[in-house]
């Protein structure tokens, strides 16, 4: 789950960078309207974090060009301008949810995980594949009622390949869905997580569901 911050506040920024990170989501950020929008058209994010009064750009013209440019990110208003009128024109601008500052951080990942399901069409948190489940509000996952000891990488691996049941995932998509644009990867990172997956899968007696579709990448069918 990829997202992406455009918040010129500093100190909201990077408090939101980290606890969304310990929550499972790869993290980008921008600091103005300008930076957000070249992130927002040349990356594919699950969910976009945006403010309204941000320097260079404003978030509604953010927003705007985001939904001309035909972008399936889901967008989440974080903004202090608490009218309904602002509201109502958030939302008829093309965002999916509004939510005022000041704000509880767990209502904000409950909000933006619901938006990831929706893009998913996956409403319910519990994903389920034959004895494997993942509770994506908890970030757990387990086999039989028995807890699957995963790193938060494979977790979000797993998570990202079960949200996609049935479409294969190339390693470039996984990379962009796992790591931030800081983050170092080498060729064979995806495929030593997967090997890695499998093996505690097997071992619980999930059995094999991740499938490889040599030269295009995974999948679980």
């Amino acid at each position: 789950m990829r997202v992406l911050i455009i918040e010129d506040s500093e100190r909201l920024r990077e408090a939101l960078s980290l606890g969304l990170s310990r929550s499972g989501f790869t993290v980008d950020s921008a600091a103005d309207g300008h930076d957000g929008l070249a992130r927002a058209l040349i990356t594919d994010y699950d969910v976009i974090v945006l403010d309204l009064m941000l320097p260079g750009r404003d978030g509604l013209e953010v927003l705007q060009r985001i939904r001309e440019a035909r972008r399936n990110a889901r967008v989440l208003i974080l903004s202090a301008r608490d009218s309904v009128a602002d509201r109502v024109q958030g939302l008829q601008r093309g965002a999916d949810d509004y939510l005022v500052k000041p704000f509880d951080f767990d209502e904000l990942l409950a909000r933006l995980r619901a938006l990831v399901r929706r893009a998913h069409e996956q409403p319910d948190p519990v994903l389920k594949v034959g004895p494997l489940e993942i509770n994506t509000a908890r970030r757990e996952a387990t086999v039989a009622d028995r807890l699957l000891p995963l790193t938060p990488i494979e977790l979000s691996l797993l998570e990202t390949l079960v949200m996609n049941r049935g479409r294969v995932q190339s390693t470039d998509s996984l990379e962009r869905s796992l790591y931030d644009h800081r983050s170092y990867v080498t060729r064979n990172t995806i495929e030593a997580h997967v090997s890695k997956l499998r093996r505690k899968l097997r071992d619980a007696g999930a059995g094999q569901p991740i499938q490889t579709r040599r030269g295009f990448g995974y999948l679980i069918p």
